[in-house]
């Protein structure tokens, strides 16, 4: 059944999430090769998909959970898998799920929306293949109309997930690793993504958004509609309004062209993130048929050869950082609250902008990046301008270009044809492509190399992107002066947080900014080359997280990268701070590296980030030294450790503005628990991190415990996984212990679905002292959902259907296995009329494993006529009366495919036949 609906109006759009209640098989199921003649024609028909694609295959023993799921997150490490996947096997995977559909909703238009599966995936309805789709990264929005069956006959959706297939060099995950829909419309709606609400600027603060709308007929006459499109400030008050009269033919497409104007608008930018909402709805005979919103903004955009980036007019320089989209705990499978952490901690650090690579992300960061104030490269995953891979292009550019936040078009990182005719062909087509869908923002490409060629990719776009080409910078600018130029990707600079000296034997790399790729920079020597060089307009720094896979320079037992300028919880980095003092203007800031824990008489380096003039550093009060700050290479100080406190005094003009201090802890005697927000939401989607760390008896932070800690979670949420940011580390993140990782680890609960008890976290080790946080929840009205639909029944639907005849013929007849066209064809109900005297029908089953035992019933809706049941060759039960009745037939134990006959005796002059469904199902 459908638990909730969008609105009121039962006619307009409802979305309803589609994650709950699935059933998942991991590994692939493969069916005995197809060698007869009647499976052979059975399996070119529709409807007819064999083995776990169709409709009655018993997956009543495979595991039910809800979506988004990542399973490679879920299994062990192999030390043999593939190192740039982080060790983690991803194989086959199957998912399958019933839906049940309301007769009230036939005629309406029904969507299938998956925004993404990792990697390969081909999806069947009701044994029709329906779509199949050749990327990790972009949706699939499938139109199931046709295939729908409505009331009890429950709908069978069937999906195969290929994530041995791979499209990058990273941890990809595996599985339906984000949200699921049905979307059900009006026989006339707008598309899915079909309402182009890009602004531009007319002439100085006139703006115009030239509103396009596509509408669809999935109905059976013509559609005569009004499509109407409202523009609502930031406020919420109505600022324009436009209607059109649309006729739309059957099973056709048409676009609406609805252009308003925007006087003074307020500008959307990185500090004032004003947002407009522009709502579409569809009118028939007066009635609202269809609606659809989205949010866009106001602002110009500007890339400019000497100068760099402009928004609104105003130079801004690119403070970017490249992620990935995995997060320690779980996956791929990141909730939006954990994204909306993530983010926060970029801003915080004074990032405004955010190169999103190498793919599409979910639609809901996009929207959380308009929100919280970041620019964008939006990057295309597959470079490939064939249709499959064209397909993929246009769908991110539809979906993504009323963002605001987005300024670039990527559509390639680092691709081997970058410096030649063919990358310059491929990257002409995808571009003029780009450009069709969306000519406001300029498009780019990553190139790491090959733009000084005489032909090459940079002649084919509008911003040249390079990808650490440092040594190139002022050679490119030299030769191509009125030519865009950003570093695209940047750094590559090796850390593991909490180290400070480097062990190669341990795979730990300290975190003094000395090391980097041989290709890259350390973040001090990258950005000194960007931020002083006023033609380039900004740079993408690789990488803001960790991520699983890649772990460069090392290989097993590391199994996640050490770029990250946080680690894979977000737990800063000593390159954190480095950027913050670099990239926050407004604020004074000061920090010190490392921790003050060490031997008395050590010789330790101290480095000192700061964004004011000088900086002076004390030990125990004694004054070690002042210097000028250095805002690219920062302060370093050598001191003889000593137990106590360190402290760095910031100064302005001469006067004290900012203190930090570090000081040496005793031994580790209690655990603290800190969660990232005071409240959680009961929605089952909701998740938030709690920082885990181990206390001294005075309660300051132990930066070097390495405790390993037990978790229990109660009341109205679970744990969804864990991490501590050791990139060498082989725990189960789903289990229930972690151990800290200098000084820290990340615990995540999300609330279930419509929760209404407070979530309860304990932490425990040995020998320390328990922590425990109660952290409240919100109770909220659900996501609208489709509600989880059971199948125990087995629907015997296919069926052959004899001759009509006055003599008696033998039910268990048999038929060539060629012979196709003597027995005709049917599903219940199936009814004969009045004039033979027999009739006989033929089908065969499997019954589910749980009815092996002689407790299953095959129960029939209604049969007219007397018949008989024949299972297997063997008379097994039988009606004696003409008229229509339900009947149901004891099925005998045992297990395998099965045939049933049924010989129907009709009553003289009228009709008789199977009136309704047949179904094998418990007795009980």
């Amino acid at each position: 059944m459908l638990a909730c609906t969008l609105n009121a109006n039962a006619a307009t759009r409802e979305r309803l999430s589609l994650d709950r209640g699935w059933l998942f098989h991991q590994g692939d199921l493969v069916e005995p090769p197809i060698v007869g003649h009647e499976e052979s024609y059975s399996n070119a028909k529709a409807g007819n998909a064999g083995g776990a694609a169709g409709n009655e295959y018993d997956d009543s023993d495979w595991r039910r959970l809800n979506l988004p799921h990542d399973w490679a997150v879920e299994g062990p490490f192999d030390p043999k898998a593939n190192v740039a996947q982080g060790y983690r096997p991803r194989g086959i995977g199957w998912y399958r799920r019933y839906l049940k559909v309301d007769p009230a909703d036939r005629g309406k238009y029904f969507e299938l929306q998956f925004d993404a599966i990792a990697t390969h995936a081909t999806v069947w309805v009701n044994g029709n293949v329906v779509n199949r789709n050749w990327s990790g990264y972009n949706a699939s929005y499938i139109d199931i109309t046709p295939y729908l069956r409505y009331g009890d006959s429950l709908n069978t959706i069937a999906i195969r997930v290929d994530a041995e297939a791979m499209e990058g060099w990273w941890y990809e995950g595996a599985g339906i690793y984000r949200h699921s829909w049905l979307v059900k419309r009006s026989p006339v709606h707008v598309i899915t993504d079909g309402v182009h609400a890009t602004p531009r600027q007319v002439k100085g603060k006139q703006w115009s958004i030239p509103v396009e709308v596509t509408l669809n007929n999935s109905g059976k006459t013509t559609g005569d509609v009004t499509v109407e499109v409202t523009v609502f400030d930031p406020a919420g008050k109505q600022v324009a309004k436009r209607t059109e009269r649309a006729s739309v033919n059957v099973l056709a497409t048409s676009a609406v062209k609805l252009p308003v104007t925007i006087n003074d608008p307020a500008l959307w930018s990185i500090e004032k993130t004003n947002l407009y909402r522009v709502t579409t709805r569809v009118l028939q005979a007066g009635k609202v048929v269809d609606e659809t919103s989205l949010h866009t903004g106001f602002r110009t955009i500007h890339f400019d050869a000497a100068q760099g980036f402009f928004l609104n007019g105003v130079h801004v320089k690119l403070q970017g950082v490249c992620i990935h989209q995995d997060h320690a705990g779980v996956g791929v499978a990141v909730p939006i609250s954990i994204w909306e952490y993530r983010l926060r901690r970029l801003k915080e650090m004074g990032v405004n902008a955010i190169r999103f690579s190498h793919n599409a992300v979910a639609s809901e960061v996009l929207d959380l990046v308009d929100r919280m104030g970041f620019v964008v490269m939006d990057e295309n995953r597959n470079f490939n301008p064939s249709p499959d891979y064209m397909k993929q292009l246009e769908w991110m550019v539809k979906r993504d270009r009323h963002h605001p936040g987005i300024i670039l078009w990527s559509v390639f990182n680092e691709e081997p044809v970058q410096a030649t005719e063919v990358g310059y062909e491929m990257v002409r087509r995808m571009a003029a492509v780009v450009k069709s869908l969306d000519d406001t923002r300029p498009v780019t490409a990553a190139m790491n190399g090959g733009f000084l060629t005489e032909l090459n990719v940079s002649h084919a776009v509008d911003v040249v992107g390079s990808n650490y080409q440092v040594k190139d910078y002022d050679r490119y600018h030299k030769a191509h002066p009125n030519k865009p130029f950003t570093s695209s990707e940047d750094t590559s600079a090796f850390m593991t947080r909490g180290e400070y000296k480097t062990d190669k034997e341990k795979n730990l790399i300290s975190s003094y900014d000395d090391d980097a790729a041989k290709w890259g920079n350390t973040h001090r020597d990258a950005w000194q080359a960007i931020d002083t060089r006023p033609f380039v307009a900004g740079g993408f720094v690789w990488t803001g997280f960790d991520y699983r896979g890649e772990p460069t320079p090392n290989e097993w037992p590391s199994v996640s990268s050490v770029f990250g300028i946080m680690d894979m919880n977000g737990f800063a980095k000593t390159a954190y701070y480095i950027h913050q003092v670099q990239w926050i203007k407004d604020k004074p800031l000061i920090h010190i590296a490392p921790h003050w824990n060490w031997t008395k008489g050590e010789n330790v380096r101290v480095m000192v980030m700061a964004n004011v003039e000088t900086i002076k550093l004390l030990l125990n009060g004694r004054e070690l030294g002042e210097q000028k700050v250095d805002p690219y290479r920062m302060n370093n100080f050598n001191v003889a450790f000593e137990p106590g406190k360190l402290e760095a005094i910031g100064y302005k003009g001469g006067k004290e503005v900012v203190r930090t201090a570090v000081e040496t802890t005793g031994e580790a005697v209690s655990l603290e628990l800190i969660p990232d927000r005071a409240q959680l939401t009961g929605d089952g989607l909701d998740a938030l991190p709690i920082t885990v760390r181990a206390l001294d008896a005075q309660g300051r932070a132990v930066p070097l415990a390495q405790n390993e800690v037990t978790f229990a979670v109660t009341g109205g949420g679970r744990s969804i996984g864990h991490g501590n940011g050791d990139p060498n580390s082989h725990e189960d993140e789903k289990g229930a212990t972690r151990r800290l990782f200098n000084g820290l680890a990340q615990l995540i609960v999300q609330t279930n679905y419509e929760a209404g008890d407070d979530v309860t976290v304990t932490a425990t080790a040995a020998g320390l002292k328990a922590a425990r946080v109660t952290i409240p929840v919100k109770r909220v009205a659900a996501v609208p959902y489709v509600e989880p639909a059971d199948a125990p029944l087995t629907f015997v639907r296919s069926w052959r259907i004899a001759p009509d005849g006055d003599a008696r013929p033998d039910p268990n007849q048999t038929l060539a296995a060629f012979d196709m066209n003597t027995w005709g064809w049917g599903s219940p109900p199936m009814r004969a009329a009045a004039g033979g005297k027999y009739h006989l029908y033929r089908a065969s089953f499997t019954p589910r494993k749980n009815l092996a035992d002689g407790t299953g019933l095959i129960r029939f809706a209604a049969i007219k006529g007397k018949a008989e049941i024949w299972l297997n060759g063997q008379l097994i039960g039988k009606k004696d009366s003409y008229a229509a009745a339900p009947l149901d037939v004891t099925l005998p134990a045992g297990s395998g495919k099965c045939e049933i006959n049924v010989l129907i005796e009709a009553e003289a002059g009228q009709g008789s036949g199977i009136e309704g469904d047949v179904t094998i199902e418990p007795s009980k």
